[in-house]
């Protein structure tokens, strides 16, 4: 019995256990969510040469900078924008103390659940709509409003907190990224003050490291207090040639590394691979309709057309969601 318990109990228990130490050691692998092909394998060894002192790729630390698009390349960004979502409701809830709005657009398609028309003008409806939504708020009033929206509001399409939607395998980029000294920033075409609030939670991204389109601000003394001001005057627009813009004001210096999602993405790609040295541009390409959305030329937001056309010539990497990612969400639909 006890022969015939060890030739067929234990070449079973044997193999279970291996395959649980197989599974364990690709779980401790840089970028477990990412499958095994040429684009991890691509950044694994680009942050391999440009940190190994012996490398003639190497770059200090000071100069290992990143930069990451956010809607669309770190969360989801269909249907809409999430922070097209919070000044709807922004809207909704001033719409009683400007009865104006009901004949005005962009608000009044607003106000008539017509999110499309509301959108069909273009860039300046939606300043306008930034701009008179926030103006007059200061900095601390923003934040805990768009704080307070965070903890209430649900995608519209799965149901889930925002939270839910992040990508994980670029959660676990980004951690990668801080774990070989590398200063990683959020650079957006949405709001820089509305990104701001869940940076840190949600990416591990400090707030003084975003950057994205922002209105001017003023200093006043509202009951002897010094606060900063939201203006409805806008400051920058952090999209397409102004992400470079944005990049060289506030850090200063030139990535190495830039990943975005869209079209919207292709001058910090295009400014960040241009420099000397060693560097890197990927794109990330929505190419999976089961498990999020399957968009690039034709699209409202984050329409990817010349970066599919040029980027490849440009030695940039295309992800693809659809094969290159195990998993999508940091907490799957």
């Amino acid at each position: 019995m006890r022969n015939t318990f060890m030739k067929i109990i234990l070449p079973g228990i044997t193999t279970a256990l291996a395959a649980v130490s197989i599974q364990s050691m690709a779980d401790e692998l840089p970028l477990p969510s990412w499958n095994d092909g040429n684009n991890r394998q691509a950044l694994l060894e680009f942050v391999e040469v440009v940190t190994t002192p012996e490398s003639p790729d190497f770059v200090k630390t000071s100069k290992r900078i990143a930069v990451f698009d956010n809607d669309g390349t770190l969360w989801a960004e269909k249907p809409l924008y999430s922070q097209f979502f919070y000044v709807v409701d922004r809207v909704r809830e001033m719409a009683n103390e400007h009865p104006e709005w009901r004949e005005a657009e962009p608000f009044a398609s607003i106000l008539r659940g017509d999110l499309e028309a509301a959108l069909a003008g273009g860039t300046n409806p939606v300043l306008e709509l930034l701009m008179t939504t926030h103006a007059g708020m200061t900095a601390g009033e923003f934040g805990a409003a768009v704080a307070d929206w965070f903890e209430t509001a649900r995608h519209p399409v799965s149901k889930k907190p925002y939270r839910a939607m992040v990508y994980k395998p670029m959660l676990e980029l980004i951690d990668f990224l801080h774990e070989n000294n590398f200063k990683v920033f959020i650079v957006s075409g949405g709001g820089r003050d509305f990104v701001r609030v869940i940076s840190e939670s949600y990416y591990g991204i400090v707030p003084e490291r975003v950057i994205g389109s922002s209105v001017k601000s003023g200093y006043e003394l509202r009951d002897g207090k010094p606060v900063i001001v939201k203006l409805p005057e806008v400051d920058l627009i952090n999209d397409k040639a102004g992400k470079p813009v944005g990049i060289n004001r506030y850090i200063g210096q030139r990535p190495i590394l830039a990943i975005g999602n869209s079209d919207g993405d292709f001058e910090m790609l295009e400014y960040t691979t241009a420099g000397a040295g060693r560097r890197m541009g990927m794109l990330l390409h929505h190419d999976d309709a089961e498990r999020e959305w399957a968009y690039d030329r034709v699209s409202h937001v984050g329409k990817l057309e010349r970066g599919l056309d040029e980027g490849p010539r440009r030695g940039w990497k295309i992800i693809s969601m659809k094969n290159d990612w195990k998993q999508v969400f940091s907490s799957d639909l």
